[in-house]
This record gives structure tokens, sequence and C-alpha cells, in this order.
């Protein structure tokens, strides 16, 4: 485990040597959660609430969720009262639950110094005061990282040792199986399934909505709430909630719906890319989908090359020609790597570089 923190000390984030999907980390919830306290680490909006609600509902126990961020330390403690003639701290009513129940301490990185102190025996020790969590209660931390633009404060050791740490990741696979039980609007589950990569990207350094499983299915409930959307009307419902190009790529996705446009059936010869200077935006965004497909279809290695991928590779020289001739900016982008350093193959390139040429002469003859 390692952690890094700027000069001043303000900042830490943690960085742990592998990070799990949302179905492993259910799997490590139900063999570590029961017996230790954990913490659960992860970007904002990619389902650490929800999991935990989930976990919680499938051992049969109720959810008590306090946001780290809000809390006081008698919110934890509770106030004195006079007993006897002796004191006596009384927690609160939402802690001091007489059945077992999973305490859920969202944002607990987020919390004051004072109330991270608070903490220590309810985690370590599971009691408060008098107070002790009935048999059978469990106790999950979870927060954001200091990378990730949140609202975090340094944990102090004493509280990172009390707990089992685990990172988890957006996966799309994971969210496209919760998404097709949880009435995910058709054209999102689609479009991520095409475009596994745009169903988070990082936070940015400025205040502007960015994509995360949260906010795609924020634009799903909106895309349910209304019968009917134009192009227009649909730009400004993805813009609120997603980053900036994926929202320009999922209104591309849908008008090419509409106009009945298919990657498959382009790549298959029954289509050809869309010409037309008002279908521009369908036209990158088809050269974007062509593009991902080749990264995922071509090995590295030319010789390492399946029936299907050579296939491929042949089709698509072909249309990167055709592709060239709409738009020689759009066609460069399909070949260069993209924003993370995903690439097309060398020696798919090379070959690109010494066939278009030729077909470009053979077209005109």
């Amino acid at each position: 485990m390692l952690f890094k923190a700027s000069q001043q000390g303000r900042r830490i984030s943690i960085n742990l040597p592998i990070s799990v999907t949302q179905k492993q980390l259910f799997d490590v919830l139900l063999n570590i959660a029961l017996v230790r306290p954990l913490f659960i680490w992860g970007a904002p909006g990619i389902g650490k609430s929800s999991i935990v609600e989930h976990f919680a509902a499938a051992l049969g126990l109720p959810c008590v969720s306090l946001l780290g961020s809000q809390l006081a330390p008698e919110d934890i403690i509770g106030v004195p009262q006079i007993v006897d003639g002796k004191s006596i701290f009384c927690p609160p009513k939402s802690i001091a639950q007489d059945e077992p129940y999973c305490l859920f301490l969202d944002e607990l990185n987020a919390c004051s110094q004072e109330v991270q102190k608070a903490f220590y025996s309810l985690i370590h020790d599971r009691r408060i005061g008098e107070y002790t969590l009935p048999e059978g209660s469990i106790v999950i931390g979870a927060g954001n990282r200091a990378q990730d633009n949140a609202i975090v404060k340094p944990m102090s050791s004493a509280l990172v040792n009390r707990m089992f740490h685990v990172e988890l990741t957006a996966n799309h696979r994971d969210w496209l199986t919760w998404a097709g039980n949880h009435n995910i609007h058709p054209h999102i589950i689609e479009y991520i399934g095409l475009r596994p990569d745009h169903l988070w990207t990082q936070p940015p350094k400025t205040e502007e909505p960015f994509s995360t499983p949260r906010s795609w299915h924020m634009l799903s409930d909106v895309l349910h709430a209304h019968n009917e959307i134009d192009d227009k009307q649909l730009k400004v419902l993805t813009s609120g909630c997603l980053s900036l190009h994926h929202a320009m790529q999922f209104c591309a996705f849908v008008k090419n719906i509409n106009n009945r446009y298919a990657l498959a059936a382009i790549i298959n010869g029954d289509q050809k890319f869309p010409a037309a200077p008002e279908d521009r935006d369908s036209l990158y965004f088809l050269a974007q989908s062509f593009r991902a497909q080749l990264v995922k279809e071509l090995p590295p290695e030319k010789d390492k090359m399946s029936a299907s991928a050579k296939q491929l590779a042949l089709r698509a020289k072909t249309l990167l020609k055709d592709l060239a001739a709409i738009s020689l900016e759009i066609a460069q982008m399909a070949v260069a790597p993209d924003d993370n350093d995903k690439a097309l193959p060398d020696w798919f390139l090379i070959e690109v570089v010494r066939d278009l040429p030729r077909l470009a002469v053979r077209d005109k003859a």
C-alpha cells in the first residue's frame, strides 16, 4: 500500500497495487466485511454506495448510512446524560440499534480529524462508550481519492490501520449486466456496448459534468421521462450530465440509429459512410467506433491474426480510403492514437501507408 502526499501535507491519496470490479467487490465484501471493517476507495459516481446497499440487502441487514462530510464528533459519541450521579454518553439512535445492521460510513475520508478520532473505537472495537454493536453487524467505509478532485482530508494512520482497504474501478461488463436488470435506456446500453471506454472518465480539474456510471443512469432517467426528443433537446440533456466529447458522440449515435446507419453494415459493404455535410457528426461517431473495433480486433502481432481479423484488416484499408475521400481530417483521427494512448498495431499502420495509394489509383482506373 502506497501513500502520496503533497509537500504541504494537505492532500493524500492511496494507491493499491490491484483494483477490483463491481462483481469482484461483492465477493470481497462477502469474505472480509463479515469479520473485519473494510474501506472502499474509488472515483465519484462508480457505484460504491449502491454496492454496499445491495450487499447489506443480500445479507438481510438494514443499512444505516452516515455521511462523513456532514458529521460532528457528537453525532457519533452522542451527548452526556446524568444517570445515578454519573455521566453516560448516549449515542444517536441511528447508531445505537438493537438488531444487527450494516453501518456504512460514506465519505469517511472527508471527515475532520476530530470526527475520525470519534470513529476509532467504533471501527476497531465495535463500540461507542457503553454501547456495543449487536453481534452480526458489519462496518464499511468508503471515500473518493485525492486525484479525483473530490473533497478529501488526510486519513490518520491509526484509522487506516483499523480497516482492510480495496479500490473499486468501473467495469463496463459488470455495469451492462446491472443496467440490463435496472431499466437503463436501451440506447445507453447499446452505446456503452459499442464504446465501453466512455462509461467513465477521469474527473476534470474544472467544474463541469463528466461521465460516470451514475451520470449515465441520470441520463437514462431523463430519456425515459421524455416521449420524444429532437436533436437540439438531446444535446441539452447529454451536455448536462456527460463529458462534452461523450455527449457529442452519444448524440451522433442516436442520430445514426434514427438514420439507420450501422457500422456492421458499412464494414460488410452493405452501406457507405455518410458523406453529406449535415451528417458530419454521424460520420465522426462512425469513424470513432470503427477505430475502436480495429483496436479491439487486430492483434499487436500480425502472425497471430484470426481469419476474421485478416478479413477485417483487408476491408479496413478500403474503408479508410473511402473515409479519407470524405474527410481527410476524420480519416487521420481514425488511425491516430486516442486520448488513452490506445494505438492501432504498427504492422497495420505500415500496410495502410503502403496500400492506400494503390487503392486510390485502382478506384480511379
